[in-house]
């Protein structure tokens, strides 16, 4: 076999090669994209779904994902049906076991009470309740205003924070009756507290009037809040504290001497032990 045909043997030898693996190439990308991919059915909301709802068979639906299910999604209807919704569901979106009450446990508001906890209902306005801008799952501060039970006849009101950093349960209207008996549509937000506080904005709620202040939801702070009075808004002095106004009033009175010089009279004040002239 001379040099040229040697050549023409190997030139044809690495064209056939490199057609062989371009064709494997082809053909094996061409199996892969026939292989079916691997997809899961997670149970979603048909619709639109709200706090204290309990769900049934026609408020779900079923939702194909590529990949295994996420953690705590429900793969079964049955999981579901007769279970309240404690966090807002959206259609088309998957069901979490973290956004639905407990089995059992029902809906209503009632569901969504965490343990050890209460749920207390303020009745507010339309601006003390933030121009209704107070939603499930917001943050507020409770501030209360009036003339304090302790300030001795004086009538200089008050403000001061109560509770701080308490999250709205829920907010909506209530129907109740006026004097005449008409029935009237009454702001009322239900704040999730623990059982001290829920005594604390019990008692405030019964004797003074009730401001909510919204927050940053990210804003855990728990601040330092001094009272304000009405005279400190016009410059006034700050009053007294309680137990300066008892430190005043329980000092004892001045005693009096009358010095008789003829016909002339004149009287001299002294303090008392521990008294002030």
């Amino acid at each position: 076999m001379n040099r040229r045909m040697l050549v023409i043997l190997l030139s044809a030898f690495v064209i056939a090669s490199m057609s062989a693996f371009l064709v494997w190439r082809m053909v094996g990308a061409r199996i892969s994209a026939s292989k079916p991919i691997a997809t899961t059915r997670l149970i979603a909301a048909a619709k639109d779904l709200k706090i204290g709802m309990v769900l049934d068979a026609s408020d779900l639906t079923t939702l194909q994902v590529v990949g295994s299910a996420p953690t705590g999604a429900l793969l079964d209807a049955k999981n579901a049906i007769g279970r309240g919704v404690i966090s807002p569901l959206y259609t088309g979106e998957p069901i979490m076991e973290s956004r639905l009450a407990p089995k059992g446990s029902g809906g209503g508001l009632a569901a969504t009470i965490k343990t050890g906890m209460r749920a207390c209902a303020v009745k507010v306005d339309d601006v003390v309740g933030v121009a209704g801008f107070v939603i499930p799952g917001m943050r507020v501060d409770v501030l209360i205003s009036g003339v304090p039970p302790n300030s001795q006849g004086s009538q200089n009101p008050e403000v001061r924070t109560i509770l701080q950093n308490i999250e709205v349960l829920s907010a909506g209207t209530d129907i109740q009756k006026d004097a005449e008996g008409k029935p009237q549509q009454v702001q009322v937000v239900n704040l999730l507290v623990t059982p001290d506080q829920a005594q604390i904005l019990s008692l405030a709620t019964s004797q003074m009037h009730i401001q909510l202040v919204l927050r940053n939801p990210l804003d855990t702070t728990i601040s330092t809040v001094q009272e304000t009075a009405m005279t400190n808004l016009f410059g006034g002095p700050k009053p007294a504290s309680t137990a300066a106004r008892k430190r005043v009033k329980s000092l004892p009175p001045p005693f009096t001497v009358q010095v008789l010089n003829g016909s002339h009279k004149t009287e001299e004040k002294f303090a008392t032990p521990g008294g002030q002239q």
